[in-house]
């Protein structure tokens, strides 16, 4: 189903449109995240010098230190603390990790520290020195202050996931009109490619965007080919009906010639050629313009083709096995028949071997094979596809694959692995024509 395709359309703009949104969430939180633990660490240091300056006075006034403050001496100072008072000759304290941050005019030399690390998670120290190597140190608890931090970065998390489960599913329906143009444009295209030349996407009513684009430049390419193709036939089938009244006036003088004559023969003979030619450019021209219509029959396979390979009056070798019983139209299997043992002898080697396997007939030469052009794009007219096969006009085969298509039979062109070109055309039910 197209809607649970991952890689499907829809959901490769939804994926765009999720990483955007979290993008966008990771600076946002990012910089919320950091001016906020700046902010937590700006309270804490006001909040411990505070301390540190009421302190001070205690001691300056009684000589002793209140009874939440330690009076250590240098040693006994935490390294950093002990390495910023050493370091500031005016009143200066480091926060966060040291760094100097300048504290009141009217004190005496204070320093901050904010330790964050183990054992001693997430205290604000603070340090004032009060006679030689006797300093006042407070130890502010700042849990609280990490604890908000980790509520904002969850909230932050969950204010995202929230946001993708709207943004992700809006994204994919919102694509779906654009989706729906460019399946019915590709729907179009196949139709096209099928042989529905007067298929349309149509682009009347739509926005002006890259879709309507794309689908103006489709129906103008369809156009466009479906002129040349008319025009392809409408030639074909004119050159054909305007040589079949000359040649029959060759063929009819050329019946007037000696018996016994080598030039009259090889006359007789390009004439013959000749008319085989014009009436494939006529069964081509009324297979182009969809005149013809299979007319179905129940015909034993096996014997037909028998029948119809001696009548070539070839050296092809036939078998059947398990030859079935099948609904078409002899006449159009005998044509295919015939243009398939045809082109085996004249572009590949003997032996030439036909095979009748339940509804299904192969044609297989011991020549060089089919040419690679025609593997993949099928036969041409006018085209042989390799020198190597020989030469020729191309129809016998183009002309076989038309009368596959209206009894609704499958042709292929394969090479065996042996060597040789295999031809099969499948009669099968499901693929005969109703």
């Amino acid at each position: 189903m197209d809607f649970l395709n991952p890689r499907a359309l829809r959901w490769k703009i939804a994926a765009l449109a999720a990483a955007a949104c979290c993008a966008v969430a990771a600076v946002v939180g990012f910089l919320v995240h950091d001016a906020t633990r700046e902010r937590g660490l700006r309270v804490g240091t006001d909040r411990t010098l505070t301390r540190l300056i009421a302190a001070e006075r205690e001691y300056g006034r009684t000589g002793k230190a209140p009874a939440d403050i330690d009076v250590r001496s240098r040693d006994e100072l935490p390294e950093p603390l002990a390495r910023d008072l050493a370091t500031f000759t005016e009143t200066e304290t480091g926060a966060g990790t040291g760094s100097p941050d300048t504290g009141p005019p009217d004190t005496g030399a204070y320093a901050t520290w904010y330790d964050a690390d183990p054992p001693n998670w997430f205290w604000m120290w603070g340090a004032v020195a009060v006679a030689d190597d006797r300093f006042l140190v407070v130890r502010d608890d700042m849990s609280t202050e990490v604890r908000s931090l980790q509520l904002l970065d969850r909230s932050i998390v969950k204010s995202v996931l929230a946001a993708l489960l709207f943004v992700v599913p809006l994204a994919a329906l919102a694509t779906e009109p654009i989706n729906r143009r460019l399946r019915h444009g590709a729907r179009t295209a196949r139709r096209i490619a099928d042989g529905d030349l007067d298929a349309r996407i149509g682009t009347a009513g739509r926005a002006r965007d890259e879709v309507t684009e794309m689908a103006s430049a489709v129906d103008d390419m369809a156009a466009a080919l479906q002129r040349k193709l008319e025009n392809e036939r409408r030639f074909t089938a004119d050159v054909a009906h305007e040589l079949r009244t000359p040649l029959m006036g060759l063929v009819t003088a050329a019946g007037l010639l000696p018996e016994d004559d080598e030039a009259a023969g090889l006359v007789r003979d390009r004439l013959r050629a000749l008319n085989a030619l014009v009436e494939d450019l006529l069964e081509i021209s009324r297979l182009d313009a969809g005149a013809e219509r299979a007319r179905l029959d129940p015909v034993p396979l096996g014997e037909l083709v028998a029948d119809v390979v001696r009548r070539t009056g070839t050296d092809t070798r036939v078998g059947a096995v398990d030859a079935e019983v099948v609904e078409t139209d002899p006449r159009r299997v005998e044509r295919i028949v015939v243009n398939l043992v045809t082109n085996a002898h004249r572009h590949g080697a003997t032996p030439v071997e036909v095979t009748v396997t339940g509804a299904r007939i192969t044609v297989r030469d011991h020549g060089p094979g089919f040419p690679a052009d025609l593997l993949e794009r099928g036969p041409q007219r006018f085209r042989t596809g390799a020198s190597e096969r020989g030469r020729g006009h191309g129809l016998g085969l183009t002309v076989a694959q038309g009368q596959s298509e209206v009894l609704g039979a499958r042709l292929t062109f394969t090479n065996a692995p042996g060597g040789g070109a295999v031809a099969t055309l499948d009669l099968t039910p499901h693929s005969s024509a109703a």
